[in-house]
């Protein structure tokens, strides 16, 4: 598996402590909330540009983060990657 060989470790949490799953279940309680409750995308390249608009709304790539020794999340990331 692709998870084992970057040696990452899954998170499961156990069942009735949905804990780790917390942020992902917001982000897509809201973006159904505030992006795509009761609109209709004609073409697909609607539907993710409407995407990519809320979730870069949403993700603040742009601040510096302690956790990722003062850089911003994205070259944060790719940083990792190097």
């Amino acid at each position: 598996m692709v998870i084992d060989e970057l040696g990452i470790i899954q998170s499961f949490s156990a069942k009735g402590f949905p804990y780790v799953n917390t942020v992902m279940e917001c982000f897509f309680k809201y973006l159904r909330k505030e992006e795509l409750n009761r609109r209709c995308f004609q073409p697909l390249v609607q539907f993710k540009q409407s995407l990519l608009s809320y979730i870069s709304g949403f993700c603040n790539c742009k601040t510096p983060l302690s956790l990722n020794r003062g850089l911003p999340p994205i070259p944060a990331e790719n940083s990792f990657f190097i």
